[in-house]
């Protein structure tokens, strides 16, 4: 039994690692050195497995090991990676092969297993991937196993009396056990733990989300934005955040969703130099972002040149790094779990709350509709402020570019159509690619329009900026989203990391900012080819990062006054039922009394009859057993056995009538010797001695004998 148990043990924790390795290594985060050679390890622990073969480190080796990786993880954390995370992840790997390769006592095991949930513990911090859930549920019903396993093998080793070793039966028949037993005991600890989860308070979130690293998304997403960032958050497939438009069940939307507006070009980085200010509250979630005095954005007479529609839409952010909040054009106000919420002179959103990632939250914007007529009857100066933030150009610029400028604007007589021209211009004569190699060269925009003539949305829009602010038309880079795939399942749009986009706003007094977008658009339009499965599938993982990663307690408030509206909704729904059945039943009743006044005899018939075959059929379970003994009592060498057992409790019942009780403790002898009576003794004597044979050596012979003996003990009474 020991050495079943045992070898149970040890392959149960091994798939337990290998669970938490899996669901380490779907995150992503683990370096290929690192998923390479503990993999291999991992694997070839499998394979020792496998064959049956052992290998043990000595004590020797793991003391000296353990010193080694504590030094290694000191050197990881302070110099190799640099990160708290990664140098504990590594840590752990290391010391989860060093146990793996020398477990052989219960503290080992154990510690083993505290190594494999750590593994599932930095895999939490590392990723938000609904894959999670089922790498968590195979890690589950290994621990399960693992934990009565070792239990087992506890009580084996304190037990003062040891069984012999189980046969191949045996030990398939344990293993059945465990493995039906198992699931069961997981899916209740999943359940009473989802009970827990929804109900307990969310005070907070994110305590070991601060040491998980930034993703790539961030830096295309910041104040400082090297030329060719968004370039290479391009070729990135992965989901950047859902979002939801009120009262869109069709797609029907192609907005850009605005990140951070930059105002600063040197002639490779664009940077945001503007001021931050807190945003007003409405009230305790939402804050309000438009002001119509902004000095910057909107002055006091283009209210009456705007026509714009409202949209409300609720976004949900995956964990990208950013604290900028992705809005559509010209946001009104922002709801959300966040305490603090900064706006700067260019639009830009900015999280301000350290304890609350943006991840979750809700707006409401007025899509502006640009009117061309309007725009191009605009004459006036440029405000200062606006001339001296939005004017600005490299030190060094190429002179051929203000001539280019001249060249395509010329023949316009407005700002808006030369913006236009320019905007046309670039989207015409240029090509887009995502290939631009690794060397920068020293001047990325002469290089783009008169060398290479082929770029990203970054070169299109940073050369469309700088040609307007050489005409004195000012202008900014917006950095952002356009809107991805729809998801009809979960009526969201589905936005990944190739959506980043960038797009200029120029300025026109009276009036504001219009976007412009000379990047060619062929590149960006909606990509098909999801088929049902992964729209399900995205349907999921909306599901598992909504309800499952930022539950909170607004969450919590929402089911609950969900469930209390459901609840009034169904005793509602029961108390108008009622109130309408009520009338057809009282004039079914009234009938069935009326019917029942005129055939009170046939009424009368009936549930008599109906009574009587209800106990018929009651019974009927009873009168088959009592015609069944009938049968094998008349005929007892047909079945020598149960007919004996029939006959024998009918002559117990008989001599219990003259005195006699048998009790169930007695055996067959012993109740023979209490009988006083010598001749009854004698005939019930015979009597066992036929039964014996009979029930338990299948006589028939004897088992006809007992008729007949009975009645000999019955006709003695009479």
């Amino acid at each position: 039994m020991a050495a079943s148990i045992e070898r149970y043990l040890l392959i149960s924790l091994y798939f337990m690692v290998v669970a938490g390795f899996l669901t380490l290594a779907s995150t992503g985060e683990l370096d290929p050195p690192t998923l390479v050679l503990i993999g291999a390890a991992v694997l070839y622990r499998g394979y020792l497995l496998a064959t049956r073969r052992v290998f043990l480190l000595s004590s020797s080796w793991i003391t000296y090991l353990t010193l080694v990786f504590t030094i290694f993880f000191l050197f990881d954390f302070l110099i190799l990676s640099g990160n708290f995370v990664t140098a504990t992840v590594h840590f752990v790997l290391l010391l989860l092969v060093l146990r793996l390769y020398s477990a052989k006592r219960n503290r080992d095991f154990v510690f083993l297993a505290v190594l494999a949930f750590l593994m599932i513990l930095a895999a939490a911090v590392l990723t938000v991937n609904s894959t999670f859930l089922f790498l968590f549920v195979v890690f589950m019903l290994a621990a399960v196993i693992t934990f009565i396993l070792l239990e087992m093998r506890r009580s084996l080793e304190t037990a003062t009396i040891h069984g012999r070793e189980p046969n191949a039966s045996v030990q398939r028949q344990m293993a059945a056990s465990l493995f039906s037993t198992s699931p069961i005991l997981m899916v209740l600890i999943l359940a009473g733990a989802t009970v827990v989860f929804f109900i307990l308070p969310r005070l907070s979130g994110g305590y070991l989300s601060a040491y998980a690293r930034a993703g790539e998304l961030s830096s295309g997403f910041s104040n400082h934005v090297e030329l060719g960032r968004i370039g290479q958050i391009q070729q990135s497939n992965a989901v950047a955040m859902h979002i939801q438009v009120a009262g869109d069940k069709k797609g029907i939307y192609d907005l850009k969703w605005r990140g951070v507006a930059l105002n600063n070009f040197d002639g490779r980085v664009w940077s945001n130099t503007l001021e931050q200010r807190p945003a007003p509250r409405l009230d305790r979630s939402t804050f309000m972002l438009a002001e119509p005095s902004a000095p910057i954005n909107i002055l006091p007479t283009e209210a009456s040149l705007r026509v714009s529609p409202a949209i409300h839409y609720r976004v949900l952010l995956e964990p990208i790094g950013t604290n900028v909040f992705f809005l559509a054009p010209e946001p009104q106000t922002l709801a959300g779990n966040y305490d603090r919420v900064g706006i700067d002179q260019g639009g830009a959103v900015y999280n301000l709350d350290a304890e609350h990632p943006t991840a979750r939250y809700e707006a409401e914007s007025r899509l502006p509709r640009v009117k061309p007529e309007l725009l191009r009857a605009i004459s006036g100066f440029y405000p200062s402020q606006i001339q001296e933030i939005y004017l600005q150009l490299p030190r060094h610029l190429d002179p051929r570019i203000p001539e280019l400028a001249r060249s395509i604007t010329s023949g316009t007589t407005n700002d808006y159509d030369r913006a236009s021209s320019i905007e046309r211009f670039l989207a015409t004569n240029y090509g887009y690619t995502l290939q631009l190699g690794t060397r920068i060269p020293r001047d990325p925009l002469a290089y783009f329009l008169f060398d290479r003539r082929e770029g990203h949305c970054e070169y299109f829009a940073s050369s469309m900026a700088v040609l307007l602010r050489t005409i004195g038309i000012p202008s900014r880079v917006v950095n952002g989203f356009r809107s991805g795939e729809f998801n009809d399942v979960t009526s969201q749009y589905i936005v990944r990391a190739r959506n980043a986009h960038s797009w200029v706003e120029a300025y026109f007094p009276g009036y504001g900012w219009v976007s412009f977008d000379p990047t060619p658009g062929a590149p960006f339009a909606v990509h098909p080819g999801w088929s049902r499965a992964m729209l399900y599938l995205d349907a999921v993982q909306s599901f598992w990062r909504e309800w499952i990663i930022n539950y909170d307690f607004t969450h919590q408030r929402t089911l609950g006054r969900e469930a209390n509206l459901t609840g009034r909704r169904m005793v509602e729904s029961t108390r108008n039922w009622g109130r309408r059945s009520y009338g057809s039943l009282l004039r079914h009743a009234r009938y069935l009394r009326s019917h029942i006044n005129r055939h009170s005899q046939a009424w009368c018939m009936g549930v008599v009859s109906g009574v009587m075959l209800i106990l018929l059929i009651a019974n009927l379970p009873r009168l088959a057993k009592f015609v069944r003994c009938r049968r094998i009592a008349s005929r007892p060498e047909r079945a020598p056995q149960t007919a004996a057992a029939i006959w024998y409790g009918r002559m117990t019942r008989a001599v219990a009538r003259r005195g006699w009780q048998k009790a169930l403790s007695q055996t067959p002898s012993e109740f023979v010797m209490m009988i006083e009576d010598p001749g009854l003794r004698a005939r019930v004597q015979k009597f066992t001695s036929c039964y014996e044979s009979a029930r338990f050596s299948d006589s028939s012979e004897d088992a006809q004998q007992l008729p007949e003996l009975f009645e000999q003990i019955t006709a003695e009474k009479k």
